[in-house]
């Protein structure tokens, strides 16, 4: 599977501590295609700015959905920009897309029959990979997830956070994971200003 597809199924693990945002997720997510279209030789980075090469037509779905959307023309586009513009609900796409290819389960989460259904990933040769992926602690995988606050691997043993961030020896990816961890603190700023600007107008209503 592509490096988005492993790693929204690292993401759906259960364990609380674990549980991730739809907005952080998409944004890593739009980061993870990127390096997979940086690793197929379809883009190239310059900078800061996302240069594409000759038209590709990836074999999975969306990842050649993303090749499509690419800005072509100069001034090309810059990495901020794509990660917000193609991580817009991409999550949800995601998770539809693994519904469809068998990937991920709906299960009730109490015993009653109209408890609300959580989603899960099946125990396949994808998940499995995508396992093996994870517990290796591949740099590209690790550092997506450290961005999106999902901690663990080989060097977690214990189950809190790695003390050392995976090496990534490609600058271009490089480049991208920081515009990823980035993206993510900004959004959480954007949350943060609006709980507090919810607060003081609640207060304001509510009065002395």
């Amino acid at each position: 599977m592509t490096t988005a597809k492993d790693l929204f199924i690292i993401a759906m693990d259960p364990r609380p501590e674990r549980s991730v945002g739809q907005g952080d997720l998409s944004l890593a997510l739009a980061g993870a295609e990127l390096i997979d279209l940086i690793d197929a030789g379809a883009v190239t980075v310059d900078e800061d700015r996302i240069v594409p090469g000759k038209p590709s037509a990836p074999q999975d779905g969306l990842l050649g959905e993303a090749a499509a959307l690419l800005t072509r023309e100069s001034p090309h586009e810059r990495i901020e920009d794509w990660l917000w513009r193609r991580g817009r609900d991409l999550a949800a796409s995601y998770q539809a897309a693994l519904e469809e290819d068998g990937e991920l389960t709906r299960k009730r989460s109490g015993r009653l029959s109209f408890g609300s259904e959580r989603v899960e990933p099946v125990d396949t040769p994808a998940r499995r990979a995508a396992a093996e992926r994870w517990e290796e602690r591949e740099p590209v995988l690790a550092a997506l997830a450290s961005a999106i606050g999902v901690e663990g691997g080989a060097s977690d043993v214990e189950g809190g956070p790695s003390d050392e961030e995976p090496g990534l020896d490609d600058e271009a990816v490089t480049v991208v994971v920081t515009a990823v961890h980035d993206a993510v603190m900004e959004l959480e700023a954007v949350r943060q200003r609006r709980t507090i600007e919810n607060s003081a107008f609640a207060n304001l209503w509510r009065g002395p």
